[in-house]
């Protein structure tokens, strides 16, 4: 017979503090705007099982549904910042197809400066294939150290097609020396899909943790044991507001996360052309030789050359039409001009780039408050 399960045993539970097992948030039944939060019968249901989840991730699990919660961008870094009171080995996450808007400024004073710092460059899938891996290394390398950051190492891989996990799991476990392991990074740098494929390669179970494009899906740390006593810990990715993901509706989420290998285009363009990249960004060729420009975006997103005169009102005129996706709520393009020195990429945070030959002056044009930046060349 089984026992009945009573609103008093559910309170002395959650008083003991219950957590969701999918993003981390400590369980509540009263407020459903809070995270954690699960109706009182939902939970009297779930409580004693292996499938404890908050309403929001059951809906984003099931129905790819995104509810909004109470946290702010400093209660993610409040929470990162524990870090540097303890002795850990820091795994920090990047996207390397979107490095510069992946990156976490001042990220030892985060989690320590004694702590190691182990780089995964995440996604190396979404690269052309003929990209040299050393090269890549070393580019990350001078990228990280600007950043401030000395790696103990910098580990490429693909969380979505992990083809040597076993390899990362060896390296953290030397590097680690017998201490907790925190997983860090900005969010949808794929954290929590790097740690589901751990946890699936130790103990078989597939997707425990709850993963989306979706900004800010884990919302608390969450802990996960590992053979020695310590702990394996995944942490809140640090919201970066520059990122396009920030201005795009959910459905539009597809045209700056891809998920296939990108597929190079190259345009030859003369100085007074103009290439729109859906009608979420827009480049200027405005002064040069004609030369070679090649964009690195999904492959999906739709690029649009046409004359830089009249450049304005063609995007007043076709935004979210022939330009399509455009951004969430309608909103001027912002100029940020650039002279290269050097073959260089520019970059729309969380989009994507363009690589432009030396010698050259350009703008790149995305939504207010969304980073277009420049940096030396990737590839």
């Amino acid at each position: 017979m089984t026992t009945e399960v009573t609103d008093a045993y559910v309170r002395e539970q959650l008083d003991d503090g219950l957590r969701c097992i999918g993003c981390g948030a400590l369980m509540q039944v009263d407020d459903p705007e809070k995270s954690g939060y699960l109706p009182m019968s939902a939970l009297k249901k779930a409580i004693d099982s292996d499938e404890l989840f908050c309403q929001r991730c059951f809906r984003l699990r099931h129905y790819n549904e995104i509810q909004p919660v109470e946290l702010t961008d400093d209660d993610f870094a409040r929470l990162l910042h524990q870090i540097s009171d303890t002795k850990a080995l820091i795994v920090y996450v990047i996207d390397v197809f979107d490095v510069t808007g992946s990156e976490i400024a001042g990220l030892p004073r985060f989690v320590g400066q004694d702590n190691p710092i182990l780089v995964v460059a995440n996604k190396v899938d979404l690269l052309p294939k003929l990209l040299n891996k050393n090269r890549l290394k070393q580019w990350l390398q001078a990228e990280l150290k600007a950043q401030g950051i000395k790696a103990a190492d910098i580990f490429l891989t693909s969380a979505t097609r992990p083809q040597n996990l076993d390899e990362l799991l060896a390296t953290i476990d030397d590097l680690r020396a017998g201490r907790d392991v925190f997983v860090v990074g900005v969010t949808n740098v794929g954290k929590s899909t790097l740690i589901n494929q751990i946890i699936k390669a130790s103990t078989g179970v597939q997707d425990l943790i709850t993963t989306s494009r979706f900004p800010g899906t884990t919302l608390d740390r969450i802990e996960i044991p590992l053979a020695d006593g310590k702990q394996l810990i995944d942490t809140p990715g640090i919201i970066k507001r520059d990122q396009i993901a920030h201005v795009l509706r959910d459905k539009d989420l597809k045209f700056a996360l891809p998920k296939n290998e990108i597929k190079p285009r190259t345009y030859q363009l003369n100085a007074a052309q103009t290439l729109f990249i859906g009608g979420l960004a827009r480049f200027d060729f405005e002064a040069g030789t004609r030369a070679a420009m090649t964009a690195y975006f999904e492959n999906n997103l739709n690029l649009h050359r046409t004359k830089l005169a009249g450049a304005d009102a063609f995007y007043d005129k076709h935004a979210g039409q022939l330009l399509t996706p455009a951004p969430q709520i309608t909103t001027p393009l912002v100029k940020h001009t650039f002279n290269t020195s050097e073959k260089s990429d520019i970059v729309f945070a969380g989009l994507g780039w363009i690589s432009v030959p030396a010698g050259v002056q350009v703008s790149g044009w995305a939504p207010q408050g969304v980073s277009v930046l420049i940096r030396k060349a990737m590839i």
